[in-house]
């Protein structure tokens, strides 16, 4: 078997997730990431058996900049064919950014040392139609939170080792709720110059729990729209609580933008 490492983006509005739904792809209900590289795949491999492991199995219309995953092949072929092979049988929302040949010991998720995260959100009067379905809106009486510094600090109790059980949903699989944030804060986007009052929350950990990024999210629009406090943040911190402070934010303006790892 050939192995290789890949670097991969993808725009997750009309995708059901990363994890493949079904052994057989080609008749998924609902297209996921996995399923339709899968399915590339295995024209290129002439349908022997192929595979492709990521590093996060984001959820449903979650977007990528740097997922990390590895695949698995019969053949031999060249990392730059493998790139321009998938690349053309691809849809133009999923691309293969890079590609290096790898090992069978190599795992995505286990070699994962931490990952970053941003949420896209914008502030403004009205929202806008350009960043529909890839950021959030946070109604705002001008093209900046009402409270970026509250939102800023909010951030701050983010930041070290906490139990991030009351800002996760229930897995029985996990063993521990206790997660490391190495860097949470507030910043403005400036790479859609048509789009005034966009900022994203940036958040790098050691690791997350499912739907953990998008609760700490919810949390923080539900005190900018002075719906929760900093204490209850914080309360929520120190204590299981199985009542959420707020709903989570939504999927779209959730992307994974990088994977530290080691091969």
């Amino acid at each position: 078997m050939y192995y290789f490492r890949v670097t991969l983006a993808y725009k997750g509005t009309h995708y059901s997730g990363w994890q493949a739904q079904s052994l057989d792809t080609f008749r998924e209900e609902k297209p996921t990431v996995e399923g339709t590289i899968l399915n590339a795949l295995k024209k290129i491999v002439k349908y022997q058996p192929c595979t492709i492991s990521a590093a996060s199995r984001t959820d449903r219309g979650v977007h990528a900049q740097g997922q990390q995953a590895r695949i698995t092949l019969p053949i031999s072929i060249s990392p730059e064919h493998l790139l321009l092979g998938l690349n053309s049988l691809l849809p133009g929302d999923i691309r293969v950014l890079k590609c290096t040949a790898s090992t069978k010991e190599y795992q995505p998720n286990r070699n994962s040392m931490s990952k970053e995260y941003h949420y896209y959100f914008v502030a403004s009067p009205v929202d806008n139609v350009a960043t529909s379905d890839i950021a959030s809106y946070l109604p705002s009486k001008s093209h900046e939170p009402d409270n970026l510094e509250l939102l800023r600090a909010a951030c701050q109790l983010f930041v070290g080792q906490h139990d991030f059980y009351s800002f996760s949903r229930r897995d029985k699989s996990v063993v521990t709720s206790v997660r490391e944030v190495l860097y949470c804060d507030i910043h403005q986007a400036n790479f859609m110059p048509m789009v005034d009052g966009m900022y994203y929350l940036k958040i790098v950990g050691d690791g997350f729990l499912k739907y953990m990024v998008r609760y700490l999210m919810g949390a923080l629009l539900g005190l900018a729209r002075g719906r929760i406090t900093l204490d209850d943040i914080s309360l929520h911190l120190q204590q299981h609580h199985e009542h959420k402070l707020s709903p989570r934010a939504y999927a779209k303006g959730l992307h994974l933008i990088h994977i530290e790892g080691s091969e």
